[in-house]
């Protein structure tokens, strides 16, 4: 019985342990909106290189002039249920987003609305 015990409480341990693992290496990639500078506005226009329509949030590479930067928008279910459907986000495209950059990422921003095709979707 003891023996029974010892291995339960092992192998509940474990599992613990390995889920505590598994949720701080989340929290970890996850971007956290005080990493990005709220004091600075960013509007740029620019065509679409990238994207992505996945969780925990999409993204979009945008050539602006001559860089490209790294644009965090909302997750997808945000975004669809405001009207942005991923074939929006197609390459070529031509998109204008207002967000802010990131601190220390100097080619990242975080959008709080984008425009393509004259319609205008708030991110957050």
């Amino acid at each position: 019985m003891v023996r029974y015990c010892s291995t339960q409480m092992f192998k509940g341990s474990v599992l613990l342990f390995a889920a505590l693992v598994c949720l701080s290496f989340t929290v970890v990639l996850h971007h956290g909106w005080a990493n990005y500078d709220q004091t600075k506005t960013l509007n740029f226009t620019g065509e679409i290189l990238e994207s992505s329509y996945e969780n925990p949030h999409g993204m979009l590479k945008l050539q602006v002039d001559d860089k490209v930067w790294n644009v965090v928008l909302a997750p997808p279910s945000r975004m669809d249920s405001r009207g942005l459907k991923s074939d929006a986000l197609v390459k070529g495209t031509k998109a204008t987003v207002v967000g802010y950059p990131h601190k220390k990422v100097k080619d990242e921003m975080r959008a709080e609305r984008i425009t393509i095709s004259g319609k205008t979707t708030e991110l957050r």
